[in-house]
């Protein structure tokens, strides 16, 4: 089957925004996954200012709507490596991913600049895959 739009879910996971000049987490949406198998979060990077900042990428999972039970993702559980998916401040409109396959209900990622004095721009989009019912819906709900 060549159809992969009816196969995934969109959701928002971290909204473009005004440029962020501190050390300031980007914390995601809390991504829902009942009705799915698992999850990746596409990150779009844009300019990248600051000439040493890193930034460092965290997945976490619970069984609670607002994370309270919130854990960082066994390796197992995830498609690629949070390593894979860090960046520094050299990877200017460049895109990196990270999926998850775990069997939790709630999914959260984290990225975390250090070292970072100039502007940032970077959004977050979460694919969610395996539906259990197909079609999904477009324009996607959340």
């Amino acid at each position: 089957m060549r159809d992969f739009a009816n196969s995934i879910h969109l959701a928002r996971a971290i909204s473009p925004a005004a440029a962020v000049t501190d050390n300031t987490p980007y914390v995601s949406q809390i991504i829902d996954l009942l009705g799915y198998e698992g999850l990746v979060f596409a990150i779009l990077l844009g300019a990248l200012v600051d000439a040493d900042a890193t930034f460092t990428v965290l997945v976490e999972h619970g069984d609670e709507s607002n994370l309270s039970d919130a854990a960082a993702v066994p390796d197992q559980f995830l498609t690629g490596t949070e390593a894979l998916a860090a960046f520094t401040f050299a990877a200017d409109d460049k895109t990196r991913k990270i999926g998850y396959v775990g069997s939790k209900r709630y999914v959260r990622l984290t990225i975390t600049p250090a070292n970072n004095s100039g502007n940032v721009f970077l959004a977050v989009a979460a694919l969610l895959l395996g539906p259990r019912y197909s079609p999904t819906p477009n324009p996607p709900v959340a």
